[in-house]
């Protein structure tokens, strides 16, 4: 299916979609190069139907889902550019120095996002949490694994406190033994990752206080969060693990990590010297 046109497909199947999917398929192909970039929910919105509305579209043009109708779409329009892209603003027609500048730009368009996105409020309620937590998971999976594992690396230096599993099993079960003096950061660029929901769910049900990292504000994620802190990269879905959207989640990491350090600095310092002395044989 990732070979369909699907513009073609859409005005063969048009007659007989109902009322609603006629909606949704209007707003793709009115807004196509913004849809690649949308979640199911943002979709809805714009729309003004439901989820299951535009998941019943995706089923009628005979996808497994959402995401998989994303992807054929962004195949669509990267064959009918005349010039082949590697992303949305990448050529392969372009010098290293064009590439060079075009990905300078997209990551300081990012983490400029990102920063225009931070809600402060949130994030000294999200330090007071984390400062009183007994434990402090990180959860991930895929490339937000990778995040995460950065996460518990960063403020393990300077605390005791924090986990991180690399599995998604052994994930499920650490959320299962959280209580309610924990703190869950769960991050997730389109938060809607089921072993990443699975863990959100439980976390939640266990009293704990969950603090998501994504990108879109309504996402099955958030519902299950106290605070969401918005990372300001897009993201297309042939570009999973983009490098962007990792930066801007190691940017709120380190803001975290930051002000986490100067609320608690006498004993992140002790820590910190302690830490950095242990391995100081590792170097050469």
């Amino acid at each position: 299916m990732t070979k369909t046109d699907i513009f073609s497909l859409i005005q063969t199947r048009y007659r007989s979609f109902t009322n609603t999917e006629k909606k949704v398929a209007d707003y793709i192909c009115e807004h196509t190069k913004d849809v690649i970039y949308m979640s199911i929910t943002d979709l809805a919105e714009a729309c003004q139907v439901g989820e299951s509305s535009v998941f019943r579209f995706c089923k009628s043009m005979n996808f497994k889902g959402y995401q998989e109708f994303k992807i054929a779409m962004a195949h669509t329009i990267s064959m009918a550019d005349e010039t082949p892209q590697l992303t949305s603003e990448i050529t392969m027609q372009d010098t290293i120095e064009e590439l060079s500048a075009k990905i300078l730009s997209t990551t300081i368009n990012a983490l400029t996002q990102t920063h225009n996105l931070a809600n402060d409020a949130d994030i000294s309620k999200a330090i007071d949490w984390m400062v009183e937590a007994e434990r402090i998971h990180f959860f991930g999976v895929g490339a937000s694994l990778m995040t995460a594992m950065e996460g518990k690396n960063k403020f393990m230096r300077i605390t005791n406190k924090t986990e991180c599993s690399f599995d998604s099993h052994l994930q499920v079960m650490s959320a299962v033994l959280m209580s309610n003096k924990d703190v869950a950061i769960l991050i997730s660029y389109s938060g809607s990752t089921k072993d990443t929901l699975e863990v959100a769910k439980i976390a939640r049900e266990r009293g704990v206080k969950v603090i998501s990292l994504t990108r879109f504000a309504k996402s099955p994620l958030t519902s299950y969060s106290d605070i969401t802190l918005l990372c300001g990269a897009n993201e297309g879905p042939l570009q999973g693990g983009s490098l962007s959207a990792k930066i801007s989640q190691l940017y709120l990491l380190d803001v975290l990590y930051a002000e986490y350090f100067k609320r608690t600095h006498e004993q992140s310092i002790r820590n910190k010297e302690s830490t950095a002395k242990s391995v100081i044989e590792k170097l050469l």
